[in-house]
């Protein structure tokens, strides 16, 4: 082989190398959304994630998950405001493989189906969801139910809906209760009556707002890049009205505090986790569920704020493990000794 033979040989493979190097990069600075969107493609097929689509009555849920029914219960996840399903890719990434997870997009959100017509109260969104349930029959067996924040408030009122579908659950940083107030809720008086003048922290419209929407909801101090910031930002503003019409939704009075209103008619093994520092729904609410359901395990972690999912992914996937084991053991129990 000649020497411009080698030479052309390393500038194809130079070329090769290059292109996806400059990909990478031109969607880093040019289209930083796109590269979100692959971020979570990737992390879904590296965990063994698939999505799926369920229809009912002319409505869509998407949805992933990953494994199949078994000895163990199902789990199903439910994101809190204006996320989606991939949130809680984190906590997956710790629990094992051959578990039975369902993470759904809430409804209007991501894939599921979003209408004018719909309502996004925490009650309409319990109907719905227990739509889902039935249409991929997740109900045939009790299931583990998960919640956040506002899944957390429709996951609590499922289970008091529908409590012979669920055997255990875990609320993390639930909203819907009436001494859990912030210097956030101050402004929910002044929101009601804005027609969405005001701006509202969990709807980010600028890198900058994106940065202190983070600095709100996470007690540890992610370092984001400003393209990562203006990506997450672009991935939002097409849903922005849409979160506002959320919003103002559970932010209302049927909403407000749901979760406190079906406390008592909820009869599963309960699991409550809360990061101490959380500025978005103040941890005394995990004193207030206890004292209402003396039986149910609080876990408080420290140095954590609303954001458990993501900045305690590995400690919230072991917490929940234990508890559907320990929950799991002590049914068994119960039916050898009768």
């Amino acid at each position: 082989m000649s020497d411009l033979d080698v030479m052309n040989l390393f500038i194809i493979a130079g070329g090769t190398l290059a292109i996806p190097i400059l990909a990478f990069l031109a969607s880093f600075l040019l289209w930083p959304s796109a590269l979100i969107k692959v971020y979570y493609w990737y992390w879904r097929r590296t965990l063994g994630l698939q999505v799926r689509y369920a229809d009912c009555g002319g409505y869509r849920f998407c949805y992933s998950y990953r494994g199949k029914p078994g000895l163990r219960p199902s789990i199903l996840m439910l994101h809190g405001f204006s996320a989606h399903k991939d949130m809680w890719l984190t906590v997956v990434k710790y629990l094992p493989k051959h578990l039975h997870i369902v993470c759904v997009d809430m409804p209007g959100h991501e894939g599921t189906t979003r209408t004018n017509t719909e309502d996004y109260s925490i009650q309409g969104q319990v109907t719905r969801i227990h739509q889902f349930v039935e249409t991929i029959r997740l109900n045939r067996k009790q299931f583990h139910l998960v919640g956040t924040s506002m899944g957390g408030n429709v996951a609590g009122v499922y289970a008091a809906c529908y409590p012979s579908e669920i055997c255990s659950m875990t609320l993390i940083c639930p909203d819907g209760q009436h001494p859990c107030e912030t210097k956030f809720d101050n402004h929910l008086q002044d929101l009601e009556h804005s027609n969405y003048t005001l701006n509202i922290p969990l709807i980010p419209t600028t890198p900058e707002e994106m940065e202190d929407m983070f600095r709100l909801c996470s007690h540890v101090r992610f370092k984001i890049p400003q393209q990562i910031l203006q990506g997450l930002v672009d991935v939002r503003q097409p849903h922005n009205t849409f979160y506002q019409e959320v919003f103002m939704e559970i932010v209302g009075e049927n909403s407000r505090y749901a979760l406190q209103d079906h406390l008592h008619l909820i009869t599963a093994p309960l699991q409550v986790i809360w990061g101490r520092q959380d500025q978005v729904v103040d941890v005394s609410g995990a004193t207030v569920i206890a004292e209402m359901l003396p039986g149910c395990r609080v876990d408080l972690l420290e140095n954590c704020g609303h954001s458990v999912v993501m900045e305690r992914p590995c400690r919230t996937a072991k917490l929940i493990l234990e508890f559907i084991i320990l929950q799991q053991n002590a049914r068994s129990g119960t039916k050898k000794s009768s």
